[in-house]
């Protein structure tokens, strides 16, 4: 037997362990869930389950990398569909828009785990925090092309930040359709902000 296929098994093992952790984590919360209702439902044992992971901490660290992972690549594909920077940043408003239609919307996995684990020094915290900053950082430099490298746009990029979560929190609250309108309705708010020319300043008198 190769090397290849004899890691075969492992590897759909973990990926069978991920993808369980996901949706139930996602769906239910993580501290609800216990570790024999994610091997039962990915049909593993613990000790499969101990030889991928060093326990249930490291299972969320690996849910919220994949699901880092996977916001990363919907930022890049938005981002990558247009040449525009006004294009870029609605591409990337609309990609989160399209998640809060989506079925079995939940709200924002980062948001809803860090409510779980407020200890600002815990491991997951700081891979909420550090998701969160990526986010910022990438938003903020979209936002920076748009202004065409005039004012700062540092307020703006947290404005735009703090309407996502205002849109993933209600989301799965209200009326989806609604919420999105009024998101994408923000955005292009902030889009008008940084793009109107500075004003002028007001000649001095006498």
């Amino acid at each position: 037997m190769s090397p290849s296929a004899a890691a075969r098994p492992t590897s759909e093992a973990r990926a069978r362990l991920l993808g369980t952790a996901t949706k139930i984590f996602y769906a239910e919360g993580i501290h609800s869930v216990g570790i024999d209702r994610i091997t039962a439902e990915a049909h593993v044992t613990r000790a499969t389950l101990y030889r991928h992971f060093a326990g249930k901490e490291d299972l969320v660290l690996a849910y919220l990398d994949q699901a880092d992972q996977g916001i990363r690549g919907q930022v890049a594909a938005a981002v990558g569909s247009t040449a525009s920077a006004v294009g870029q940043v609605r591409a990337v408003a609309r990609s989160i828009v399209d998640g809060i239609r989506s079925p079995g919307f939940r709200g924002c996995a980062f948001l809803n785990a860090v409510a779980e684990y407020p200890d600002p020094a815990h491991p997951v915290h700081q891979a909420v925090l550090a998701h969160r900053q990526w986010f910022l950082d990438t938003v903020t430099e979209l936002l920076a092309r748009v202004g065409d490298g005039g004012a700062p746009v540092d307020a703006a990029g947290r404005h735009l930040v703090m309407l996502r979560d205002g849109a993933m929190a209600a989301g799965c609250l209200f009326d989806p359709e609604l919420v999105s309108e009024t998101f994408l309705h923000g955005v292009e708010g902030v889009l008008r902000e940084i793009s109107a020319p500075a004003p002028a300043e007001a000649s001095a008198e006498g």
